[in-house]
């Protein structure tokens, strides 16, 4: 049962996943062999809770290593996710499918060269460094608890590479539109993009993810990354405008 049908490349896979989780770093990170178990108990975001087995062959012991990330899970008040990748063992998801567990949602991993990119001349919105006032924005444009924003600012303070915090403040309307663009090394991820419903189909969406990846390549970066849930047809549009392609797919599965 793999994420994609047409067999990725792997060591690509790998180093996505690397600057994935030092992009949206969680709050505890351990390791059960190659399995990484990422917790964050203020924040409910799946991608920093969640298990990620990142070897193949790595299937030993399979109900004792869930039990014990169970476990884990439940001390945090969190209910076991795993997150399926193309390095996830296939006798693990074969385990998973026979034993209760199913698969709740699909994303795709997508890339770009940013040298192939036609992108303006000059920012239209220039990056803040301003957390907090970041995570305002993307509080309100999400329309999430603002409640959750100690939790937020905590990890996007922990990031630890180049990150550029892109706002659109309506006045009167406070923010309408974010994105975050993490640069490590020669790779750019693309992160929290997104439109208040009252503001969409004003390009905004557009001349954010431009910025941002102009910013991106002026600041070095040759190839960009996102990831998107499978279903969302109209950023998937959007990016592909761009000329992102999908690099591989991940799925979380949950028992049942």
């Amino acid at each position: 049962m793999a994420a994609a049908s047409v067999k990725p490349d792997l060591p690509l896979v790998r180093r996505l996943e690397a600057v994935g989780f030092r992009a949206w770093p969680a709050a505890s990170v351990i390791y059960d062999g190659s399995w990484q178990v990422r917790l964050t108990g203020g924040h409910p975001s799946k991608r920093v809770n969640c298990v990620v087995p990142l070897d193949p062959s790595d299937h030993r012991d399979l109900d004792l290593r869930l039990a014990k990330a169970a476990k884990r899970f439940t001390d945090y008040g969190r209910t076991l996710v795993l997150r399926e990748t193309p390095l996830a063992p296939p006798v693990l998801l074969e385990h998973l499918a026979h034993s209760g567990w199913e698969i709740f949602e699909t994303a795709d991993v997508m890339t770009v060269d940013l040298s192939r990119l036609e992108l303006p001349d000059t920012l239209d919105y220039l990056p803040s460094h301003d957390i907090g006032r970041f995570a305002d924005a993307c509080l309100s444009v999400a329309g999430d608890d603002p409640a959750l924003k100690p939790a937020l600012a905590e990890i996007l303070s922990a990031i630890k590479p180049t990150s550029g915090f892109f706002m659109k403040q309506d006045p009167g309307n406070g923010a309408v539109a974010t994105v975050l663009c993490v640069q490590d090394n020669d790779l750019a991820g693309i992160l929290s993009l997104a439109v208040a419903p009252s503001h969409r189909r004003e390009r905004l969406g557009t001349d954010m993810l431009s910025s941002a990846l102009r910013w991106a390549r002026i600041s070095g970066a040759r190839t960009a990354w996102l990831q998107v849930e499978s279903t969302n047809e109209a950023a998937i549009a959007l990016y592909q405008r761009f000329g992102f392609t999908k690099a591989y797919s991940y799925r979380y599965w949950r028992k049942s």
